[in-house]
């Protein structure tokens, strides 16, 4: 089996309650300083829900706090490495390049240790590297979505298919799509994607083959013996 990494998008849908959206979509990307394979990554938004989310995630991603890692005040550490700081920061200069606007970050700061700011881009669309490509760390890539629908569509204009996420009121509705659309291996409803030893975890396109943890991950590491009787002698 192989986990191949994602670009996990998180659906704010029209009847979305926002404050709670918010909150739950900055921890999700900020886990592990955003270098997380199940970190969210792309948050499509209900263009009626846009502006209020996009200040709400903009002001809880401004008060965290970025520093020592055994600080017991620090919400967010370094990167692991300075090349991944790098490459993070040219997706984000590139994707600015092309369109997308900087609401929060975004910037490298002096000082020691591979530090990247929480960063927050909007007006990201198909096409920029924040949209298209993975990014492993702190950056969250809001993406303006006409209608749930056209939200939908947008998840699945990816490589990528590891986990996702729904917000919404109307769970059954959100089960459906869930079940029957969202091309990804794991989808959370009104919270975020994380590994449980109870379920099965693992995607599908380019984020990998197979599962592990749960019942399906348990046969990852048997042999399946196949006995057929006849029952003429």
């Amino acid at each position: 089996m192989l986990e191949l990494g994602g670009s996990d998008a998180y659906l704010v849908f029209e009847d979305a309650d926002v404050d709670r959206a918010a909150q739950i979509c900055v921890e999700a990307r900020l886990q592990n300083a955003g270098q997380s394979c199940v970190a969210a990554k792309r948050f499509i938004v209900n263009r009626r829900k846009l502006e209020a989310f996009t200040d709400k995630m903009t002001a809880l991603m401004m008060k965290k706090k970025m520093g020592d890692p055994l600080q017991p005040d620090t919400d967010i550490g370094p990167m692991a490495r300075q090349d991944l700081r790098d490459g993070l920061h040219k997706q984000v200069q590139a994707s600015v390049a092309h369109g997308a606007k900087v609401m929060l970050g975004a910037e490298v700061p002096a000082g020691k240790g591979f530090f990247y700011p929480p960063s927050v881009l909007t007006h990201v669309t198909p096409g920029m590297e924040a949209f298209d490509e993975e990014l492993f760390g702190p950056v969250a890539a809001i993406i303006e979505a006409p209608t749930d629908r056209d939200a939908l569509k947008m998840a699945n204009m990816s490589r990528y298919g590891l986990g996702g996420a729904i917000f919404s009121r109307d769970m059954d509705r959100a089960k459906t799509l869930a079940i029957d659309e969202f091309e990804a291996g794991m989808i959370f409803i009104n919270d975020f994607v994380r590994s449980d030893a109870t379920v099965p975890f693992g995607g599908m396109k380019d984020s990998g083959i197979g599962r592990e943890l749960g019942r399906e991950g348990c046969f990852e590491f048997v042999n399946i013996k196949t006995i057929l009787a006849s029952a003429k002698s």
